[in-house]
């Protein structure tokens, strides 16, 4: 012990005392984290799981509740890839692009004619994310998905959430084929699977407010003038043929994106941009997805309650689970837009810090560690194996051991102070009527 204590205090006097990375180390150790939503899940399928608790004394893991992100996918948006394509274009004809513009533009297309048609669809990465967190939860849980256990899988409507879910059950199968799953998408769901589809006023009238906070922040904070020196040899032309803002932010955004592909592992576009505006970019994006997704004072702290009926879903399965005295589970496959406010509601880890200082919120709160790719909930319940008992249960946030808003045993918590803790959050009136 006095070994330790004389080289802790050696530690201090020499500085060499091991600090966690600052947001900003993270982000430019790891640019990949730059990408924000459009992040790859950090645990590749072939890794090890990462190191749980072990089961309370006399207790088994028996059902688990669940709520993930579709795998890696192509960008939404064509014009994000074809925008930049189209300005570059103009400024070749101009006689105007660098030779580091000519090389953009050769990447861009290449980028570009691979994902005509594909706005938002599963990529390879994704389907192989979705295989190894199957393989994990079955090697992490064994009892759960034992002999011919249930699993209920179902997903929003969007193809990249079927194939998904497809690539889960179809992993989970072909480790144990007695399993008994079952399959869904339907519009049917989609009042809990994803925030009423669209449908909700209030959160989109919301969000529109929120869009006139991030478009001032991003107008006030993008400066793209080196940028444009990189690409463009006629500075009159960059600055008055090109939207500088537009372009620089549409090929941060593809530069994120090459990441959720394994045919551009030869690719990388983020040379075109210092630590400075990596980082910088970065940030703006962790303001956007605060403002208009998380436990935000500028929204009134109202955004995580768009997923009440989805934990109020997970927490009525999980009570049936417990009453049927059956093993399962039930699989739900959606989005980020989901996931992040019910990590807010169930108070899971920090995700739900709140405040409207917004300049040093990435202090406090970053987007990597929440939603990338794959992301997902799993609530593990546990019962007696032999005999009455209370059933507890721990929650796993992207397959770490979350938080959680209640009294614990380490990571685990009495079902009944959880589901009690949630019931009473739900039943304060909102502006949301139900």
């Amino acid at each position: 012990m006095k070994k330790t204590i004389h080289i802790f205090i050696l530690g201090l006097l020499f500085g060499f005392v091991v600090q966690a990375a600052t947001p900003q180390e993270e982000v430019t150790n790891n640019y990949n984290r730059s990408g924000s939503n459009h992040y790859a899940y950090p645990i590749p399928a072939d890794m090890a799981p990462p190191a749980l608790s072990a089961a309370p004394a006399g207790y088994e893991p028996f059902y688990m509740s669940h709520y993930g992100r579709h795998g890696s996918r192509w960008l939404t948006h064509e014009s994000t890839y074809s925008r930049p394509v189209k300005m570059l274009e103009r400024a070749d004809s101009a006689h105007v692009l660098t030779l580091q513009g000519k090389r953009l533009l050769r990447d861009l297309r290449q980028v570009r004619d691979a994902a005509w048609q594909r706005d938002g669809d599963l990529s390879d990465v994704g389907a192989e994310q979705h295989q190894g967190i199957a393989a994990r939860m079955m090697k992490n849980f064994p009892t759960i998905f034992a002999d011919d256990a249930r699993i209920d899988a179902r997903s929003t409507i969007f193809v990249r959430c079927i194939l998904s879910m497809q690539n889960e059950t179809m992993t989970m199968r072909a480790g144990n084929p007695r399993l008994r799953i079952t399959t869904d998408a339907s519009y049917h769901d989609m009042n809990y699977m994803g925030w009423g589809y669209g449908e909700d006023t209030l959160a989109n009238n919301i969000r529109k407010a929120m869009d006139v906070i991030t478009d001032s922040i991003y107008a006030e904070n993008v400066h793209p003038e080196r940028f444009l020196q990189c690409l463009i040899s006629d500075s009159v032309y960059a600055a008055t043929q090109i939207n500088g803002q537009r372009l620089m932010r549409d090929v941060f955004d593809v530069a994120g994106s090459l990441q959720n592909h394994f045919q551009f592992d030869y690719m990388n576009l983020f040379y075109l941009f210092t630590n400075d505006e990596i980082f910088n970019l970065w940030r703006l994006k962790n303001i956007y997805w605060y403002e208009h997704w998380a436990n935000a004072a500028h929204n009134g702290n109202r955004m995580p309650f768009i997923s009440r009926a989805l934990l109020r879903d997970m927490m009525a399965k999980a009570d049936d689970a417990i009453a049927q005295r059956e093993s399962g589970a039930s699989l739900r496959f959606g989005h980020e837009t989901c996931l992040l406010p019910l990590a807010c509601l169930m108070e899971l880890d920090d995700v739900n810090y709140s405040t409207d200082d917004l300049d040093n919120l990435h202090l406090y709160w970053q987007d990597y560690n929440i939603f990338p790719m794959a992301c997902n909930i799993q609530m593990i319940f546990y019962r007696p194996v032999a005999g009455d008992g209370d059933i507890l249960v721990k929650v796993l946030l992207n397959e770490h051991e979350a938080t959680l808003p209640v009294s614990t045993d380490g990571p685990y918590a009495r079902w009944d102070d959880l589901k009690a803790y949630y019931e009473a959050k739900l039943a304060v009136p909102t502006a949301w009527a139900d």
